[in-house]
Protein backbone atom coordinates (compact mmCIF):
# COMPACT_ATOMS: atom_id res chain seq x y z
CA UNK A 1 0.00 0.00 0.00
CA UNK A 2 2.78 2.57 -0.84
CA UNK A 3 2.78 5.50 -3.11
CA UNK A 4 3.83 4.26 -6.49
CA UNK A 5 7.03 6.15 -7.10
CA UNK A 6 7.57 7.43 -3.62
CA UNK A 7 10.63 5.61 -1.51
CA UNK A 8 9.38 6.21 2.56
CA UNK A 9 10.49 4.60 5.44
CA UNK A 10 8.10 2.29 7.82
CA UNK A 11 7.35 3.68 11.04
CA UNK A 12 7.05 1.50 14.11
CA UNK A 13 4.87 2.20 16.49
CA UNK A 14 5.12 1.88 20.29
CA UNK A 15 4.45 -1.04 21.59
CA UNK A 16 0.43 -2.01 22.86
CA UNK A 17 0.01 -0.63 26.53
CA UNK A 18 -0.93 -2.39 29.47
CA UNK A 19 -4.76 -3.10 28.99
CA UNK A 20 -5.12 -3.64 25.46
CA UNK A 21 -5.26 -7.06 25.36
CA UNK A 22 -8.09 -7.08 27.87
CA UNK A 23 -9.73 -5.22 25.26
CA UNK A 24 -9.02 -7.11 22.00
CA UNK A 25 -8.40 -10.73 23.71
CA UNK A 26 -7.28 -13.25 21.14
CA UNK A 27 -7.31 -10.91 18.06
CA UNK A 28 -4.44 -9.09 19.73
CA UNK A 29 -2.52 -9.91 17.24
CA UNK A 30 -4.68 -8.12 14.50
CA UNK A 31 -4.89 -4.93 16.29
CA UNK A 32 -0.78 -4.71 16.44
CA UNK A 33 -0.90 -4.98 12.62
CA UNK A 34 -3.54 -2.68 12.15
CA UNK A 35 -1.38 -0.09 14.67
CA UNK A 36 1.51 -0.89 12.08
CA UNK A 37 -0.41 -0.54 9.22
CA UNK A 38 -2.08 2.70 10.38
CA UNK A 39 1.57 4.21 11.53
CA UNK A 40 3.33 3.07 8.18
CA UNK A 41 0.82 3.29 5.34
CA UNK A 42 -1.92 5.13 7.04
CA UNK A 43 0.63 7.84 7.42
CA UNK A 44 2.04 7.99 3.73
CA UNK A 45 -1.84 8.07 2.63
CA UNK A 46 -2.90 10.60 4.46
CA UNK A 47 -5.17 8.93 6.96
CA UNK A 48 -3.24 10.35 10.19
CA UNK A 49 -0.94 12.32 10.91
CA UNK A 50 3.06 11.35 12.02
CA UNK A 51 2.62 12.68 14.67
CA UNK A 52 0.39 10.50 15.65
CA UNK A 53 2.46 7.91 15.57
CA UNK A 54 3.43 7.47 18.72
CA UNK A 55 0.07 7.88 20.46
CA UNK A 56 -1.71 5.52 18.17
CA UNK A 57 -2.98 2.96 20.62
CA UNK A 58 -4.10 5.56 23.18
CA UNK A 59 -5.88 8.15 20.83
CA UNK A 60 -6.37 6.11 18.16
CA UNK A 61 -6.86 1.71 18.44
CA UNK A 62 -8.12 2.01 22.57
CA UNK A 63 -9.67 4.88 21.80
CA UNK A 64 -12.20 3.70 19.39
CA UNK A 65 -12.20 -0.10 20.65
CA UNK A 66 -13.69 0.80 23.95
CA UNK A 67 -16.83 1.80 22.57
CA UNK A 68 -17.71 -0.82 21.52
CA UNK A 69 -19.70 -1.93 25.09
CA UNK A 70 -22.55 0.63 23.26
CA UNK A 71 -23.29 -2.00 21.09
CA UNK A 72 -25.37 -5.60 21.46
CA UNK A 73 -24.29 -8.95 20.21
CA UNK A 74 -23.89 -9.31 16.90
CA UNK A 75 -24.92 -5.85 15.70
CA UNK A 76 -24.89 -4.38 12.28
CA UNK A 77 -23.22 -1.30 12.94
CA UNK A 78 -22.36 1.53 9.94
CA UNK A 79 -19.49 3.36 10.38
CA UNK A 80 -19.85 7.17 8.46
CA UNK A 81 -16.90 8.91 7.47
CA UNK A 82 -14.33 6.10 8.21
CA UNK A 83 -11.17 7.06 7.29
CA UNK A 84 -8.17 5.00 8.21
CA UNK A 85 -11.23 2.35 9.92
CA UNK A 86 -11.39 4.40 12.84
CA UNK A 87 -13.74 3.40 14.84
CA UNK A 88 -15.11 0.76 12.42
CA UNK A 89 -11.86 -1.62 12.28
CA UNK A 90 -10.70 -1.05 15.49
CA UNK A 91 -14.27 -2.38 16.54
CA UNK A 92 -14.21 -5.18 14.02
CA UNK A 93 -11.34 -6.37 15.70
CA UNK A 94 -12.18 -5.78 19.27
CA UNK A 95 -15.88 -7.41 18.67
CA UNK A 96 -15.89 -9.98 15.75
CA UNK A 97 -19.16 -10.68 15.77
CA UNK A 98 -20.50 -7.52 14.76
CA UNK A 99 -21.18 -7.09 11.41
CA UNK A 100 -19.68 -3.96 10.23
CA UNK A 101 -20.08 -1.25 7.41
CA UNK A 102 -17.50 1.54 6.53
CA UNK A 103 -18.58 4.13 5.09
CA UNK A 104 -16.20 6.69 3.30
CA UNK A 105 -16.41 8.73 -0.35
CA UNK A 106 -12.74 8.84 -1.16
CA UNK A 107 -11.63 6.36 -2.96
CA UNK A 108 -7.89 6.59 -1.77
CA UNK A 109 -9.31 6.15 1.82
CA UNK A 110 -11.73 3.08 0.61
CA UNK A 111 -8.91 1.45 -1.55
CA UNK A 112 -6.42 1.35 1.75
CA UNK A 113 -9.51 0.02 3.57
CA UNK A 114 -10.14 -2.25 1.60
CA UNK A 115 -6.46 -3.66 1.23
CA UNK A 116 -6.13 -3.64 5.17
CA UNK A 117 -9.78 -5.43 5.68
CA UNK A 118 -8.18 -8.24 3.75
CA UNK A 119 -5.19 -7.96 5.00
CA UNK A 120 -6.74 -8.49 8.99
CA UNK A 121 -8.84 -11.43 7.29
CA UNK A 122 -11.82 -8.88 8.59
CA UNK A 123 -14.76 -11.29 7.31
CA UNK A 124 -17.17 -9.23 9.28
CA UNK A 125 -16.33 -5.71 7.40
CA UNK A 126 -17.32 -4.46 3.81
CA UNK A 127 -16.26 -1.35 2.69
CA UNK A 128 -19.09 1.11 1.02
CA UNK A 129 -17.12 4.08 -1.13
CA UNK A 130 -20.27 6.80 -1.14
CA UNK A 131 -21.02 9.53 0.79
CA UNK A 132 -24.04 8.87 3.47
CA UNK A 133 -26.40 10.14 1.49
CA UNK A 134 -25.98 8.47 -1.17
CA UNK A 135 -27.07 5.11 0.51
CA UNK A 136 -30.17 5.78 1.69
CA UNK A 137 -32.85 3.67 0.79
CA UNK A 138 -29.36 0.94 -0.09
CA UNK A 139 -28.26 0.16 3.45
CA UNK A 140 -29.78 0.21 6.85
CA UNK A 141 -29.16 -0.27 10.50
CA UNK A 142 -30.43 -0.10 13.85
CA UNK A 143 -26.79 1.33 14.80
CA UNK A 144 -24.91 3.59 13.39
CA UNK A 145 -21.15 5.57 14.89
CA UNK A 146 -18.94 7.93 13.85
CA UNK A 147 -15.74 9.64 15.11
CA UNK A 148 -14.75 13.45 14.62
CA UNK A 149 -16.99 13.69 11.26
CA UNK A 150 -19.01 17.03 11.95
CA UNK A 151 -20.63 18.86 14.95
CA UNK A 152 -23.70 16.80 15.94
CA UNK A 153 -27.09 18.70 14.51
CA UNK A 154 -24.78 17.86 10.86
CA UNK A 155 -23.94 14.65 11.37
CA UNK A 156 -27.45 13.23 12.45
CA UNK A 157 -29.04 14.88 9.23
CA UNK A 158 -26.65 12.66 7.39
CA UNK A 159 -26.82 9.45 9.48
CA UNK A 160 -30.51 9.04 10.85
CA UNK A 161 -31.34 7.67 7.60
CA UNK A 162 -29.40 5.10 7.73
CA UNK A 163 -31.25 3.95 10.35
CA UNK A 164 -34.14 1.36 11.11
CA UNK A 165 -36.77 2.35 13.39
CA UNK A 166 -35.86 2.86 16.57
CA UNK A 167 -32.05 3.24 15.98
CA UNK A 168 -29.14 4.35 17.52
CA UNK A 169 -26.25 7.11 16.72
CA UNK A 170 -23.54 6.48 18.84
CA UNK A 171 -21.36 9.61 18.15
CA UNK A 172 -17.62 9.62 19.12
CA UNK A 173 -17.66 13.59 20.94
CA UNK A 174 -14.69 15.40 23.07
CA UNK A 175 -15.08 16.90 26.55
CA UNK A 176 -17.74 19.25 24.96
CA UNK A 177 -20.48 16.26 24.25
CA UNK A 178 -22.77 17.39 26.68
CA UNK A 179 -22.52 21.49 25.47
CA UNK A 180 -22.96 20.07 22.34
CA UNK A 181 -25.87 18.03 22.34
CA UNK A 182 -27.78 20.58 24.14
CA UNK A 183 -27.37 23.20 21.60
CA UNK A 184 -28.27 20.46 18.70
CA UNK A 185 -31.10 19.05 20.67
CA UNK A 186 -33.74 21.17 18.81
CA UNK A 187 -32.49 20.34 15.38
CA UNK A 188 -32.20 16.63 16.69
CA UNK A 189 -35.91 16.43 17.83
CA UNK A 190 -36.60 17.68 14.31
CA UNK A 191 -35.22 14.65 13.46
CA UNK A 192 -37.14 12.51 15.10
CA UNK A 193 -34.94 12.11 18.60
CA UNK A 194 -36.84 9.60 21.09
CA UNK A 195 -33.53 9.67 24.15
CA UNK A 196 -30.24 11.16 24.52
CA UNK A 197 -27.64 10.41 26.70
CA UNK A 198 -23.61 10.99 27.27
CA UNK A 199 -21.98 8.10 27.99
CA UNK A 200 -18.12 7.13 29.32
CA UNK A 201 -16.48 3.82 27.98
CA UNK A 202 -12.93 3.09 28.86
CA UNK A 203 -12.56 4.43 32.82
CA UNK A 204 -10.98 2.06 33.71
CA UNK A 205 -8.14 1.22 30.80
CA UNK A 206 -7.63 5.02 29.88
CA UNK A 207 -6.50 8.12 31.35
CA UNK A 208 -9.27 10.48 30.03
CA UNK A 209 -12.42 8.06 29.19
CA UNK A 210 -14.35 8.18 25.76
CA UNK A 211 -17.40 10.33 25.35
CA UNK A 212 -20.02 8.93 23.46
CA UNK A 213 -23.42 10.92 22.79
CA UNK A 214 -26.36 8.05 21.98
CA UNK A 215 -29.23 9.34 20.40
CA UNK A 216 -31.81 6.92 19.85
CA UNK A 217 -34.61 8.19 16.76
CA UNK A 218 -37.65 6.90 15.44
CA UNK A 219 -37.11 7.66 12.09
CA UNK A 220 -40.62 7.80 10.53
CA UNK A 221 -41.22 10.67 12.58
CA UNK A 222 -38.95 12.69 10.50
CA UNK A 223 -39.59 15.83 8.86
CA UNK A 224 -40.59 15.28 5.09
CA UNK A 225 -37.97 16.03 2.76
CA UNK A 226 -35.01 15.15 5.26
CA UNK A 227 -33.69 12.14 3.39
CA UNK A 228 -30.91 11.52 0.38
CA UNK A 229 -30.50 9.80 -2.62
CA UNK A 230 -30.78 6.23 -3.04
CA UNK A 231 -26.98 4.11 -4.20
CA UNK A 232 -26.06 0.53 -4.44
CA UNK A 233 -23.69 -0.43 -1.83
CA UNK A 234 -19.61 -1.47 -3.22
CA UNK A 235 -18.44 -4.14 -1.58
CA UNK A 236 -15.30 -4.50 -0.36
CA UNK A 237 -12.52 -5.37 -2.93
CA UNK A 238 -11.33 -9.13 -2.40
Amino acid sequence: MKHEGVDEPSVTPPAAPQGAAGVFGERMTQAVRFAAALADTGVTHGLIGPREVPRIWERHLLNCAVISDAFPDSARVVDVGSGAGLPGIALAIARPDLDIHLVEPMLRRTDWLADTVDELALESVTVHRARAEDLVGALRAPWVTARAVARLDTLAQWCVPLLEPGGTLVAMKGRSARQELDKARRALERLGLLDARVTEHGTAILDEPVLTVDLRFDVRRRQAGQSGRAAGPRRRKR
